[in-house]
């Protein structure tokens, strides 16, 4: 059973060693994840680079399971990197921590086979868009969820959401930004649950292009509401036109909540978050 309080190992990993490590972060507080070359400005990269740094006195370069935009939320971001100089899981757990601003925590650190990717060994990206579906906002959670005022129809936007499973063309759902080489994508699941005044949409996939699972709640919320009819999403896909596809989701509800590997790197059992979830009671 997971314990709040683990013994972290004060046993130096060995310089060269390839390290992964997870983190959590606040997307509102960083202009993204990538870093923006130079001079740096304020996203997740930077920061958490700026703090290995100290800890290592050596320049460190990070490279992640899946960037996000800013706005865009992570409880489970995981970076590899490896580790000029002899330190410790304390030292670069602890240390981090100390040097890292209140919206940003790592949550742990492993060595890992040479051949672990961060972006490249991941099997599956899993994310969370969290619909606060009520006319008045919670000033508790303001950047924390996307509120939307008209009532929305969760198990009509559930059915919906299946003619997106499956491998197929999702050039009507990515961004005119989007740089991959491809707009074929493999989702293996996604679900829209209602608890309460939330409305969750929970998708996995193989990996996800740009915008695109902002451009998928856009789509499901525009038919949960009426404002679309039933059968439209399948439509948009069908398409194959970013055009037809309404609009882009606000950032605020997104959060990247696991990534996947393969078994053989051992990693941490993850439980996917955010953390307040588990207070409205939301089934996995």
């Amino acid at each position: 059973m997971n314990t709040p309080f683990p013994q972290l190992d004060t046993q130096p990993f060995a310089a060269g060693s390839r390290i992964a490590l997870a983190l959590a972060y606040r997307g509102g507080d960083f202009k993204g994840w990538q870093s923006q070359g130079k001079p740096r400005v304020n996203t997740a990269q930077d920061c958490l680079e700026t703090a290995l740094a100290k800890i290592t006195n050596q320049p460190v370069s990070l490279v992640c399971a899946g960037r996000t935009d800013a706005g865009v939320h992570a409880s489970y971001q995981v970076v590899h990197f490896d580790l000029p100089c002899p330190r410790s899981e304390k030292a670069l757990v602890m240390g981090c921590n100390s040097n890292l601003p209140d919206s940003l925590a790592v949550k742990w650190v492993r060595s890992v086979d040479p051949d672990f990717h961060a972006r490249f060994s991941a099997t599956a990206r899993r994310y969370r868009y969290i619909i606060l579906n009520r006319p008045l906002r919670d000033v508790h959670m303001s950047g924390l969820v996307t509120q939307y005022a008209h009532p929305l129809d969760a198990a009509l936007m559930n059915d919906e959401a299946q003619a997106l499973v499956g491998e197929q063309d999702f050039s009507a759902f990515r961004a005119a930004s989007c740089q991959s080489r491809t707009p074929m994508r493999n989702i293996h699941f996604i679900s829209v649950k209602r608890r309460g005044d939330y409305v969750v949409i929970d998708l996995q996939g193989n990996a996800f292009l740009h915008h695109m699972v902002r451009n998928i709640a856009g789509v499901l919320m525009a038919v949960g509401s009426g404002q679309m009819p039933a059968g439209w999403t399948a439509e948009v896909l069908a398409s194959c036109d970013r055009t037809q596809g309404g609009v882009t989701a606000r950032p605020e509800g997104l959060y990247l909540v696991d990534v996947s590997y393969p078994a053989h790197f051992a990693l941490p059992e993850n439980q996917p978050g955010p953390a307040f979830l588990a207070d409205i009671s939301l089934a996995d």
